[in-house]
């Protein structure tokens, strides 16, 4: 059994290969994850796979936010970066894409060229183009993080440079009586204009777009609207570094990995 693990700044994401395909998948809370599902030793975080999945694997791999600062007891540590591309790879079959990916706490954008990792740009210094900036603005506006990412028709213009100017912006236009669709489709924009130069730095015909801010329909709209790109959206957008993970530990192993 071999697991693939994706330490989020929001979730903890676990995929479960059993050589073939996906057999179990997993996504908790990150402080729940940290609170209530291992604990620490003098090796490091020993996970309680028992309260997670239907126990032990033979090989773990991990990524994501928490990485570097937790040690998992037994774990190969990879790159997000390493992981993400292996999920989509995986996931789409295809080998010449940019993968664009919408974390918790940062964006990335990787060109894929002949299967590997060509080039790639982080943006880890601003909340604006993430996650928790789109869960930020929904509970602003009030509405389901679902419905936010629905919204893309007449976008209202809110700043793109900060977070805390955003929602700041955002007040204000409530106040001045815009819609909340207008304003949802606004937000969606914004974060699209922070990370358009990364993806026209790093363009390609197709873009691969993973992350849960793939799950809804609004910024892969601009994306594709304003880059002229294909979008492809991978079946499971939200777990894609945790499967590179898990097909990565496959490969350590030595066991052939075949295309989804």
């Amino acid at each position: 059994m071999y697991c693939g693990m994706d330490l989020g700044s929001r979730a903890v994401k676990i995929v479960v290969f059993d050589g073939a395909a996906i057999t179990e998948q997993k996504v908790v809370e990150t402080a729940h994850f940290y609170k209530q599902c291992g604990v620490h030793t003098a090796d490091g975080f020993a996970v309680n796979f028992d309260a997670l999945i239907s126990g032990p694997p033979s090989v773990l791999t991990v990524t994501g936010y928490g990485r570097n600062s937790l040690n998992i007891v037994g774990a190969e540590i990879i790159s997000e970066l390493k992981a993400h591309t292996i999920g989509a790879l995986w996931q789409t079959g295809l080998t010449d894409f940019t993968l664009l990916d919408l974390g918790g706490q940062d964006s990335k954008v990787i060109r894929v060229r002949g299967g590997r990792m060509d080039d790639f740009q982080l943006n880890d210094k601003c909340a604006a183009s993430t996650g928790r900036y789109l869960e930020n603005m929904a509970t602003v506006l009030g509405i389901s993080l679902d419905e936010m990412s629905r919204h893309y028709l007449n976008p209202i213009e809110l700043s793109a440079t900060c977070a805390i100017f955003g929602e700041s912006d955002l007040i204000g236009r409530i106040v001045e009586g815009v819609p909340v669709a207008d304003l949802a489709a606004g937000v969606n924009y914004s974060i699209f204009r922070r990370i358009k130069p990364m993806l026209l730095a790093l363009a390609s015909k197709t873009v691969v777009f993973t992350g849960g801010v793939a799950l809804g329909p609004a910024v892969a709209h601009w994306v594709r609207e304003e880059t002229g790109s294909e979008v492809v959206v991978p079946p499971q957008p939200q777990i894609n570094g945790a499967i590179g993970c898990a097909i990565q530990a496959m490969k350590g192993n030595g066991q052939h990995v075949s295309r989804n």
